[in-house]
């Protein structure tokens, strides 16, 4: 009996891909890649036509060892790493590390891990695309060209361990810019009037807002203009002048992409970047399902595309026939925007198998696994489903020539809305005026006048930002979650309340870049340099001659930089804890772990202690500090500052508000406080107060 070898490169894969081959097939891993540019050196040949120097990564020579020996055992070998750019590289540097003959065709891919999607792959075996390879290696040599060559230079010009990246740098200017315009917004004044008008017959008022006078539509500026308006409003008799009534559609989603997963899963799951891509991870390469082994339950998890293959298509159109009826079918598919550059070498994220629904699986998952494949299966069914349809009314009323209106909807089908839930896009009231027609009088109520102020751009949380990179046409799939991660990592930028702040460090940072890099933070060439990537993959540019084009301007502005820019202090935030050996302030450092309190007074005094960052609340227990506090595994919770003395904690963030009932503090759970002391059970509404 012939013997095979597939090379794949996670362990969980290797397993998922074991049980659906026969016996003579023998499933390993490489654990990632296996050759890499070294991390002692920039590793590229500038010389000899920058011809990058790989080698075995440190650790990897027990792995490839096996597989070398299992090679030899071999009548096939199977390179079966990821469908996209990297894995055709990691494929390529096995067949070197291996020695495998690349004439002979052994590349396999599969975009889901099902028994059918792998077996077939078997049978469609090809030989290694060097265009993918020369992408990804044009796209690495690049990276560690910036990173190589200008990290150096921010270690002499502000401190040691900061790095540049020729995506991050740009994420990093597109949040510092926001940053920037909501420094320099000045607010302006406006105000809103409201009118509520009697319903003959109901309850429930008809409202309407201010447009203006003559129907031209005017922004009130002042109370005076507010009060003005009023005064005209006096015994003004007021009439419904217009009256439409019609239908509304609500498009059906299109199924995920990378981009779009990342940004749902960050506004509904809370979930970070980094933490959906993990948790996409572990459903694609298999998860243990009871009664049916382990099998991959999502399709490849790095895509651009909203494309459907047609077996997947027709099986969930069976699947909505079946469970909500065939009212509930698309009979014509939302395809989304035309003209943008994507990447169509496999489909949207979807579930490998529709008929495994979230709640039919649920005991098999982790509950966030679980969370993140329910908003895959809910979208992915919902972008098969009819449209959602509204019946609308829109009201305008007048009354001595100025003019309020209204609009009203009532949902009458709930289309794909009856799986996957949307926010309301608009702010109409739910109903629809029935009993009202076109030239009826109204009694009012009360006019109502309020004060605004307009806001400012708001703060990139990372949803918005991986948006943003997509729409500018940034970084690929792959690069969205790491980008965040690194800046993050760096602590260029902060993450607070999901949005996404610059620090002191990273404004010096991106100050350099923009100085002496422009190009590299410059978002149009980002964006053509995408563009240039995308051509090597499709064989239409050798991808030296990207590097060679790029390399000479950039070895230019780093010896500029070296010359003319002065050197940045950073100077460490200074706090209130006085050193116990030598009386000094002690300053914040950041280390691995995150902050830490040191003795400015190094190396004659070398005192450490952790950082508690305060709470603004007093122990209830002895009056100390609630300080922020995490558990070894890192979950964080509340306790006292005087631990281990005082034993006080709580799971659940504290406020500086006091129980009115018994005294005792409020914890915050959702939007309302919830009395600490379990025998009260006092509830306030809203949180009054809340912690920075």
């Amino acid at each position: 009996m012939p013997r095979y070898l597939v090379i794949v490169e996670s362990p969980a894969k290797a397993k998922t891909i074991k049980k659906f081959l026969g016996k003579n097939y023998e499933v390993l891993a490489s654990n990632g890649h296996v050759r890499d540019l070294p991390k002692s050196q920039m590793a590229i040949d500038i010389d000899n036509d920058y011809e990058p120097k790989y080698i075995t990564i440190r650790g990897k020579g027990e792995i490839l060892a096996k597989l070398r020996k299992e090679v030899k055992k071999a009548d096939k070998v199977y390179l079966a790493t990821d469908p996209d750019r990297e894995g055709e590289a990691i494929s390529w540097h096995l067949s070197h590390a291996l020695k495998l003959d690349n004439s002979t065709p052994n590349r396999i891919v599969f975009n889901e891990i099902t028994k059918n999607a792998v077996k077939s792959s078997i049978k469609q075996v090809r030989k290694l695309d060097m265009d993918l390879v020369d992408a990804q290696q044009a796209r690495r040599i690049l990276d560690r060209m910036v990173g190589y060559s200008i990290s150096p230079l921010l270690w002499s010009k502000i401190k040691r361990g900061l790095s540049a990246g020729r995506v991050q740098s740009v994420a990093l200017r597109i949040i510092s810019d926001r940053e920037n315009e909501i420094n320099s917004f000045i607010p302006e004044e406006y105000w809103n009037l409201e009118a509520e008008f009697a319903q003959q017959g109901k309850k429930t008022p008809l409202v309407a807002k201010y447009i203006g006078k003559d129907k031209k539509r005017t922004v009130i500026g002042s109370e005076a203009e507010a009060n003005k308006v009023l005064e005209e409003l006096d015994n003004a008799e007021f009439i419904i002048r217009e009256i439409k009534r019609g239908e509304r559609v609500r498009k059906s989603p299109l199924p995920f992409t990378t981009s779009t997963l990342q940004q749902e899963a960050a506004k509904r799951l809370n979930f970070s970047t980094k933490k959906t891509m993990q948790l996409a991870q572990q459903l694609y390469e298999g998860i243990s399902v009871k009664g049916h082994g382990s099998i991959g339950l999502i399709t490849y998890l790095r895509t651009d595309s909203v494309r459907i293959s047609e077996e997947a298509d027709k099986t969930v159109k069976e699947y909505i026939d079946t469970t909500y009826g065939k009212d509930f079918v698309a009979t014509n598919i939302n395809t989304g925007r035309l003209g943008k550059k994507v990447q169509d070498a496999h489909e949207a994220i979807r579930p490998t198998n529709v008929f495994f629904s979230p709640s039919d699986i649920k005991e098999s998952l982790s509950r966030d696994q679980f969370r993140l494949y329910q908003l895959i299966w809910n979208r992915f069914v919902a972008s098969r489903m009819q449209p959602a349809k509204y019946e609308t009314t829109s009201i305008r009323v007048e009354g001595n020539n100025h003019w309020f209106s209204t609009s009203a909807s009532k949902l009458v089908f709930e289309g794909f809305l009856s799986v996957y839930k949307q926010e309301d896009e608009s702010g109409d009231v739910k109903g629809t005026y029935e009993s009202l027609n076109q030239g009826d009088k109204l009694v009012l109520n009360e006019l109502k006048k309020s004060q605004h102020f307009t806001q400012p751009p708001a703060h990139y949380t990372e949803a918005a930002l991986v948006k943003t990179l997509e729409e500018l046409g940034i970084g690929r799939p792959s690069t969205y979650s790491p980008t965040i991660s690194t800046i993050i990592a760096r602590r260029y930028v902060i993450k607070e309340n999901k949005n996404l702040y610059v620090t002191e460090l990273g404004e010096a940072v991106n100050d350099i870049m923009m100085k002496a890099f422009p190009s590299i933070v410059d978002v149009n060439f980002t964006a053509n340099m995408e563009g240039l990537l995308d051509k090597v993959e499709d064989g239409a540019i050798a991808w030296k001659t990207i590097i060679r084009n790029f390399y000479p301007d950039l070895e230019v502005a780093v010896k500029n930089a070296e010359e003319q820019l002065d050197k940045i202090q950073i100077a460490d935030e200074v706090s209130d804890e006085i050193c116990e050996l030598c009386g000094n302030n002690m300053v914040i450092k950041y280390g691995p772990h995150g902050k830490f309190l040191a003795c400015p007074g190094f190396p004659d005094c070398r005192n450490t202690k952790p950082y508690l960052e305060k709470t603004g609340v007093e122990c209830p227990s002895c009056g100390g500090d609630v300080v922020i506090r995490k558990t070894k595994k890192g979950r964080r919770y509340f306790g006292c500052s005087n631990h281990p003395d005082c034993n006080f904690m709580t799971w659940q963030k504290p406020s500086k508000e006091k129980c009115s009932k018994c005294g005792s503090i409020y914890l915050e759970k959702g939007n309302r406080l919830v009395c600490s002391n379990d025998t009260c059970g006092n509830v306030s509404s809203t949180k009054d107060q809340q912690i920075d």
